[in-house]
């Protein structure tokens, strides 16, 4: 049987959610961008049958963040969203990118304001797997991070412009 994992401290939970809200507020900018670089007229484009369209990724990516976030933040991933219906209010690129704007650092902060045990404490993920909260945090990052890229694949193909993500792209340079 192998050894558990040493139990992170509420000290090390608080250091590892500062640099984790920090990373993800120096993302909001670049995800707000990829969002409104997608053009109006194309959002019904997705590479693959399989594949989301471009609307479809926009209220995923919008949707999702602000419940991940929320979810952390109330210690219980429960439920699910409802990302794909109209109702969510996301029809255009910017009525995304103006509610990711609104919705996000506001889950964001719930976040920081938790105290640090409930950082370090334990959450249920759906009955795959019990992790710290700062850790299923990284993992939030991970996710939003990996739906714009899907996104940002999607805009040349779509007639748009790619904008810097880390840096110039070569529709910026």
């Amino acid at each position: 049987m192998s050894p558990q994992p040493a139990k992170m401290t509420p000290q090390q939970a608080r250091g590892l959610a500062e640099y984790l809200l920090a990373d993800l507020q120096m993302e909001i900018p670049t995800t707000i961008r990829v969002i409104e670089a997608a053009p109006a007229n194309r959002l019904d484009y997705a590479p693959d049958a399989k594949s989301k369209n471009a609307l479809a990724l926009i209220r995923h990516i919008v949707v999702d963040d602000a419940w991940f976030l929320n979810c952390i933040a109330d210690g219980a991933f429960v439920g699910g969203t409802n990302d794909q219906s109209d109702a969510c209010g996301i029809m255009t690129p910017a009525d995304g990118s103006a509610k990711y704007n609104q919705v996000v650092p506001a889950a964001a902060a719930r976040v920081r304001a938790l105290p640090d045990e409930k950082l370090a404490a334990d959450i249920d993920f759906f009955g795959m797997m019990n992790l710290p909260a700062v850790v299923l945090l990284g993992m939030m990052v991970k996710h939003s991070v990996h739906h714009r890229g899907q996104l940002s694949t999607y805009l040349r193909a779509m007639g748009g412009k790619v904008p810097g993500i880390y840096g110039p792209s070569g529709d910026t340079q």
